[in-house]
């Protein structure tokens, strides 16, 4: 190794990490770190040692004639690396004997699955017929037409079971609760109404019975009250023109027939520019009810509001004669006003 000239510093070299990839550089031997002991298994091989460095000669004197020139600095020599050491040999361990696995159980295969046996009694397709594009193969459409045969078959044994329940259970029921009567049928004839549902109503102001309109009953073997209020009837006084005010209570037990609402209000509603007395229009339009239902019972309570301080509540009744609604009607008339009401909101 050659000597560095006096005064000069020799760089050390950077530890610098390897890239990625690259093998670490060695370092020189006076920062290479002590080897570790190896391990008495391992056998290291010898190290070589390293060359002792020459010394350089020594220059030549110049000649005493020549003028003395400077010294030329020595090209330095490059350092060569030391071999890196081998890197120890670790012995391989004993092979141990393999111990024989057992072998594996014989698997079984499986039975192959049945095939269905095309039936005899309908036609076989043959090998060489494919079917045609989108088309089901013709044993498939067999099956499906099989099985839907037997759902067919399977819905109208069901029907017929459903149906000899039902017939089962009906004949029992009328075993337990004898002949049934026949129902009637539900909702009056309206062939006789024309005003009920008409998309026009005319109200008049004139006094016009014809207005009353009647409907059959479907329950002439019931007797049972029908009440009718009317708390905004008017009329005019006879002598004056004044209008009177009242509330009417029309009560009634139906026969064959019964008296339609809306004809009713219209009915009243025509009392407005009639001139009358309170008692004349309440016995007025008792008679033209009576005329119209011939109930089994009727009768219409007015309690007009007073005038001059006075305050009128005419009662007429009537009970359909040689029955008994006839003697109804006149316990009905002595004894409407047994208990007269507390007159103090008129």
């Amino acid at each position: 190794m050659n000597a560095q000239p006096p005064g000069r510093k020799v760089a050390k070299p950077r530890n610098r990490m390897p890239r990625r990839g690259q093998a670490p550089k060695p370092r020189p031997a006076d920062e290479q770190q002590p080897p570790s002991p190896t391990p008495p298994e391992a056998v290291a091989a010898p190290q070589p040692a390293p060359e002792p460095a020459q010394p350089a000669p020594e220059p030549l004197p110049p000649p005493e004639s020549a003028p003395q020139e400077a010294p030329a600095a020595p090209e330095p020599t490059p350092v060569e690396a030391p071999a890196e050491a081998p890197a120890p040999v670790a012995e391989a361990p004993e092979a141990q004997p393999a111990e024989a696995e057992p072998a594996p159980a014989p698997v079984e295969a499986p039975a192959p699955e049945a095939q269905p046996q095309p039936r005899a009694d309908l036609p076989q397709p043959r090998p060489d017929a494919a079917p045609a594009e989108g088309q089901q193969p013709r044993q498939d459409r067999w099956e499906n037409r099989r099985n839907r045969d037997r759902r067919n078959r399977d819905d109208r044994r069901d029907g017929r079971d459903n149906r000899r329940d039902e017939n089962r259970d009906g004949r029992r029921d009328d075993r337990r609760e004898g002949p049934r009567p026949p129902q009637p049928e539900m909702g009056p004839p309206t062939r006789s109404l024309t005003l009920l549902g008409a998309k026009t109503t005319v109200y008049t102001d004139q006094y016009t019975p014809a207005l009353l309109e009647a409907f059959e009953n479907r329950h002439q073997e019931n007797d049972f009250f029908v009440k009718f209020n009317c708390p905004e009837f008017t009329s005019l006084c006879p002598i004056t023109g004044q209008p009177d005010f009242a509330t009417l209570y029309i009560s009634y037990i139906p026969d064959r027939k019964m008296v339609e609402s809306k004809s009713l209000k219209l009915y009243l509603f025509s009392f407005r520019n009639h001139g009358a007395f309170h008692e004349d229009c309440v016995n007025v339009i008792l008679s033209d009810l009576v005329k119209l239902l011939a109930p089994r019972y009727i009768e219409v309570w007015g309690k007009f509001l007073p005038r001059g301080g006075l305050s009128i509540d005419p009662y007429a009744n009537y009970g359909k004669p040689t029955t008994r609604w006839e003697e109804f009607a006149r316990q009905r008339l002595l004894m409407h006003d047994l208990n007269p009401e507390r007159v103090d909101n008129r």
